[in-house]
């Protein structure tokens, strides 16, 4: 039991610690940055159906506690119906929420209430109430018509209430000079390194990713955070591990976090982007539209590229737009890249200003006024990659933005970019 448990500890990514580190690289939206949480969120679930098996398995759980093999059916069970039904209700919920209550008490209210309602279930079956929530909050994110300023209202919430007083109960309870083992310290890290970089790297290579590339999302899935803490201290409390086991564990949580970020950088560094950004634009692909949804800008701008370097319009649509439909292109400080990787040999780029801005989803809830369209070769991930986190980088502030917007003309525009390079 001992053996399962560190094997499911070592393979826990910490879902909001990748998020931050995506979102402060400017690679979040891009395909590797959703390939890495799509991943680490399938990683987790399994993860986490794992531990819940190991609870059953110790025999500590509360005086409700099924048997083994009636539990993983229940668990299983209760996955797919949240999954299935609950997301499907809570899909048809959150737009009549929205619209009905006050913003954001009515959609957070709900989001506890279901919270605490798969809390409790799974509390009664016999397994921790953090799985029930873990399980109700994938379908909750997974919703199209969750905010991003709802997310990032409940993110401050957890990481500025709930997250110092939990860190504080642990400092309280384990001494950790006393039972700091250097050596198992070590096992643990080394474990924890080889487990997670060479795997997922060797995985994401065989995929058909580039070495660079296979090593990002490596070191983006190496992240434990307060993920393996909670395990930790689960696994403490139901007298599954001793004190020095449970120090090395959340040393360890804290090394791979805080190095993840800049090896991650490193690599992208190394990426070597044939084009910069303000070399690409054109003035024949440049646009100053006044369209009332990002859909209609979506498709000028697509009709623009097609027409200007011979390419098939429904085709870089439907590219275009299902990469859209499958998360929001919208960033920060009025930006929005959408994106697509298609049959071409060059790169291109196209631009659309909208001076009254447009609702894109975005992380701070502002509507996108400079929107990027790029197109990159199919078979050079490594490069749309680059020029998106440089693009993110280089518009990253409000009063660049509103200064290229109030161009008259895609020649002023141009020169605007260029001097920020």
């Amino acid at each position: 039991v001992f053996a399962l448990f560190v094997g499911t500890a070592l393979s826990i990514t910490a879902l909001p610690v990748v998020a931050r580190t995506l979102m402060d690289l400017q690679i979040f939206k891009s395909e590797i940055g959703y390939l890495i949480m799509a991943a680490a969120m399938f990683n987790d679930l399994v993860g986490w159906i794992i531990f819940s098996i190991v609870l059953g398995m110790i025999g500590q759980n509360s005086g409700h506690a099924l048997p083994l093999s009636s539990l993983v059916i229940v668990i299983i069970g209760f996955i797919i119906f949240v999954l299935i039904f609950v997301r499907k209700f809570i899909n048809y919920s959150l737009p009549f929420i929205q619209k009905r209550f006050t913003f954001p008490g009515g959609v957070l209210n709900f989001i506890f209430i279901l919270g605490f309602l798969g809390a409790a279930f799974t509390e009664y079956i016999g397994i921790h109430a953090i799985f029930g929530v873990f399980i109700v909050g994938i379908a909750i994110g997974d919703s199209v018509h969750l905010k991003e300023e709802t997310r990032e209202i409940i993110y401050q919430f957890v990481t500025n209430i709930f997250a110092p007083l939990f860190f504080v109960s642990i400092g309280l309870r384990i001494n950790f000079i006393e039972n700091f083992d250097p050596l198992i310290v070590s096992v643990f890290l080394v474990l924890a390194f080889i487990g997670k970089v060479v795997g997922c790297s060797l995985g994401a290579y065989w995929g058909g990713l580039s070495k660079n590339d296979s090593l990002i999302i490596g070191f983006g899935m190496n992240s434990r955070g307060a993920m393996e803490i909670v395990l930790g201290t689960l696994a403490y409390q139901y007298g599954l591990i001793n004190e020095k086991v449970f120090v090395a564990l959340v040393i360890m949580a804290l090394v791979t976090s805080i190095s993840s970020a800049p090896i991650m950088n490193y690599y992208l560094k190394k990426v070597k982007a044939k084009l910069s950004f303000h070399s690409l634009l054109k003035n024949e692909t440049i646009i100053f539209s006044t369209a009332q949804s990002k859909n209609d800008v979506i498709k000028e701008l697509c009709q623009k590229v097609a027409a200007y370097h011979k390419l098939d319009f429904n085709l870089v649509y439907d590219l275009v737009n299902k990469r859209e439909e499958t998360i929001s292109t919208g960033l920060e400080k009025h930006l929005a890249i959408p994106h697509a990787r298609i049959d071409i040999k060059e790169t291109i780029v196209a631009v659309a200003i909208v001076k009254e801005g447009i609702e894109w989803n975005s992380f701070d809830n502002l509507p996108a006024k400079f929107i990027v369209l790029l197109l990159t070769p199919e078979e050079k991930p490594e490069i749309q990659l680059k020029l998106l986190s440089d693009i993110a980088k280089k518009f990253n502030d409000i009063s660049v933005i509103e200064n290229i917007t109030a161009s008259k003309d895609a020649k002023e525009l141009i020169y605007k970019v260029k001097q920020l390079y």
